[in-house]
Formats: C-alpha cells, sequence, structure tokens
C-alpha cells in the first residue's frame, strides 16, 4: 500500500511517503510560521523526488493531535484537500502514539511529552511493543501532576521531556529514563506504521469527521466561555 503520512502537530514537520514496509522517502524539518507554503513544499518536493504524484498513492494519514492548535489543523486541512482530489481514503491517530512509536519493544511504559506551554505537557502512557498501546488516556497537565500517573520506572521521549527533564528527574529520581536526543522529534515514518494498521483493520475516516484532537480548548473557546453571562 502506497500512503503519504502527514505530522504537523509541533515545530516539527514531518512528512513520510512509504510503499508497504519501505519507506520511501521522509522530509524533516523544523519550521517557522510559514507552515502552509513549507508543508506543501515538503510535500511536492517529496513526490519529484520519489518519481511519483499525488494520484499514485493508495490513502492518506494525517496525526491529529494533541498538539500545536495552528498546526494540527494546518495538517488536518491539508490531508483533507489532497485525499477530496485525489479521491482516496484517509486514517488519523494519535500525535502522541506516533511520538512513542519512535521507541519501540522498550522494557518500560513510554511517555511521550509535548510541550503544552502555560506550564503544562500533551502526555501519553503507552506500551511499546511493535506498535504503541495506549495504557492512560493521552492528556493535558502540568508536568508534575502528569508524573503522579507514572507507574515505575519509564522512558521520557518528546520536546516536553527535554522541556522539563531537570523536574522529571527530581520526581523520579531513577525510574526517569531519557530518550536520546535525536528520537525526540515526531516522524512521519512512525506514523505511517499506525496508519497501515488502521487501514488494515478498515478504520477509514470519512472527511466530514476528519477533525483535530486538541484535548484542550482553544484560546478562542475560552474567550467564549469567559464571555458569557
Amino acid at each position: 500500500m502506497k500512503l503519504l503520512t502527514i505530522d504537523t502537530s509541533t515545530s516539527t514537520c514531518s512528512v513520510a511517503l512509504t510503499l508497504d514496509r519501505r519507506v520511501a522517502g521522509e522530509y524533516l524539518l523544523q519550521l517557522d510560521r510559514t507552515l502552509t507554503n513549507r508543508l506543501l513544499s515538503c510535500i511536492d518536493t517529496l513526490f519529484r523526488d520519489a518519481g511519483m504524484e499525488v494520484g499514485d498513492v493508495d490513502g492518506f494519514a494525517v496525526a491529529l493531535g494533541p498538539g500545536s492548535f495552528t498546526g494540527v489543523r494546518v495538517g488536518v486541512a491539508t490531508v483533507k484537500g489532497l485525499a477530496m482530489a485525489a479521491g482516496k481514503p484517509v486514517v488519523g491517530f494519535s500525535s502522541l502514539a506516533m511520538l512513542a512509536g519512535n521507541i519501540p519493544w522498550s522494557s518500560f511504559p513510554v511517555c511521550p511529552l509535548f510541550d503544552a506551554r502555560k506550564n503544562e505537557v500533551y502526555a501519553g502512557i503507552y506500551r511499546c511493543s511493535s506498535l504503541p498501546e495506549q495504557l492512560a488516556a493521552d492528556c493535558v497537565l502540568p508536568p508534575a501532576e502528569f508524573l503522579k500517573t507514572v507507574p515505575g520506572p519509564a522512558v521520557f521521549v518528546g520536546e516536553g521531556a527535554e522541556k522539563y527533564r531537570n523536574l522529571i528527574t527530581t520526581a523520579m529520581g531513577a525510574d526517569a529514563l531519557f530518550a536520546p536526543w535525536h528520537v525526540n522529534q515526531p516522524r512521519a515514518s512512525a506514523g505511517a506504521l499506525l496508519a497501515a494498521e488502521l487501514f488494515a483493520k478498515g478504520k477509514i475516516i470519512p472527511l466530514a469527521e476528519l477533525n483535530p484532537t486538541y484535548i484542550r480548548p482553544s484560546e478562542a473557546e475560552l474567550a467564549k466561555l469567559q464571555a458569557r453571562p
């Protein structure tokens, strides 16, 4: 199966083109604010270098969040547009599950962490064998509160793990294990593994129902709530 997988959950943009069990190409880039233009440029470059066109793929996959509100929204909207134009199916998956997939066959639970700002992290707890298996629902919490839910030794990965490394180490001591720096960025190729499993199980998402998973309300939603009498 030929898949194009996109992740824009963080400041890292990742796009992967996979052919069955092989990565035909992957683009990983630390992005600035011109996300939309750079993402489309990444996709175009990837297809051109692989000698393929968008219509050649069998399906599309996208990280639904949690993560950057703008980033996730742009990724989902881009996949919707591509899928509509190509007439191909779409699946979506957790951005945190994708990041946890960077640590396969871990002997300990894997805790992927994104910086959610406001002194909070987007966090999850996964058992990682061939594919990540969710042990607790993805959440957004102050890091100290999240650590209270972690059962014993665990591997921490992601930009949130880097930012709050001292806090995690102080709270958990030797039970805090940290992934090497080169796997702290989400990779669309890891998401492609999740996507292939979803396609195999027929868990295709109708485009009208393909929406970001934000976990917490946006600033606009909070403003509306606060404005209500």
